[in-house]
């Protein structure tokens, strides 16, 4: 084979493995700054792109998604002069990546920093207890101060957490002492509570109970009442219907007695006799009428007669 035709296949050997060498696929989430003869050029998104060989070149590989920062415990002073340990975590992604790029020399670095000095201010600033009950105060401040000073390089903080804080083992015991009493506290008034409300069911209780005793003994007395009521009424009834009998039968036997005609001398004997039965009472003095008084003499004479005929 010619060593001219053997120099062209190398020549174009060598062209196609530069031609592929510049052919760049860049992946989704993806962005790669392009810098030509030594200066910013163009940033490549997801796709296929070609880049010039000898004078391009690709200066950074960006990722566009969120990045998660997890920093070391920072040492800080409270306005008290406590001092802890907090550590946090900053939420952040890249939405220029020319200013991410040449922005700041270590954009890791920066942001750990800013956020140790920007944690310090904010908790000077607070006493223990403030510090440890204003978490989403601190987050809040902390994330509007990091991304406005973030913005020149191209970065977004999403979100900034404390993630631990750790005070000096004194406060710690004496925290722990504090809710310990505390939870003893809410413990006495939960039983003091339960206490009075059940000494208020109880009495409640006793109250419904003789108020439903008294009900009872009221309706008790009620329906005895009636029940004597209706008992009289009923003697009543009867004794009313007794007279009416006795009545009727009065009415009956002088009915009877003048249907059957009685001579005087029938109606004088029978007066004779009821004031026999008369003097067979405990009266001392009883008046006779003249009328009887002769029959009376009539009948002794009678009875005299009588004797003398037995003999």
């Amino acid at each position: 084979m010619p060593g001219g035709i053997i120099a062209l296949i190398v020549v174009a050997v060598v062209l196609l493995i530069i031609l592929v060498s510049n052919i760049h696929i860049v992946p989704q989430a993806h962005a790669y700054v392009i810098e030509r003869l030594g200066a910013y050029h163009d940033t490549w998104h997801t796709g296929l792109h070609v880049k010039m060989p000898f004078i391009d070149r690709i200066a950074k590989k960006v990722s566009l998604m969120e990045k998660v920062a997890d920093f070391d415990p920072q040492a800080v002073i409270t306005k008290d002069n406590v001092k802890m340990q907090i550590d946090t975590v900053v939420f952040f992604r890249i939405t220029d990546c020319k200013l991410y790029t040449y922005g700041v020399e270590n954009p890791m670095s920066a942001i750990e920093n800013l956020t140790a000095t920007t944690l310090r201010n904010i908790i000077g600033e607070l006493d223990l207890d403030g510090t440890l009950t204003s978490r989403d105060i601190i987050n809040t401040k902390m994330r509007t101060i990091l991304d406005e000073a973030t913005d020149p390089w191209g970065i977004k903080v999403n979100r900034v957490e404390l993630k631990n804080i750790m005070p000096p083992r004194e406060i710690q015991d004496a925290m722990e002492k504090q809710m310990k009493a505390e939870r003893e506290r809410r413990e006495q008034i939960l039983r003091a509570e339960g206490e009075k409300n059940s000494t208020i069911l109880v009495a409640e209780g006793k109250k419904q109970a003789m108020i439903l005793d008294a009900e009872a003994q009221k309706q008790k007395q009620i329906l005895m009442a009636e029940a004597d009521k209706e008992a009289k009424i009923r003697q009543a009834e009867g004794e009313a219907e007794a007279i009416l009998k006795v009545q009727e039968a009065t009415a009956e036997g002088i009915r009877k007695i003048n249907e059957s005609a009685p001579t005087d001398a029938v109606i004088k004997i029978k007066s004779l006799e009821a004031f026999e039965k008369a003097a067979d009472g405990k009266a001392t003095k009883i008046i006779i009428p003249s009328e009887i008084q002769s029959l009376a003499g009539l009948a002794t004479g009678l009875v005299e007669v009588a004797k003398k005929d037995e003999k």
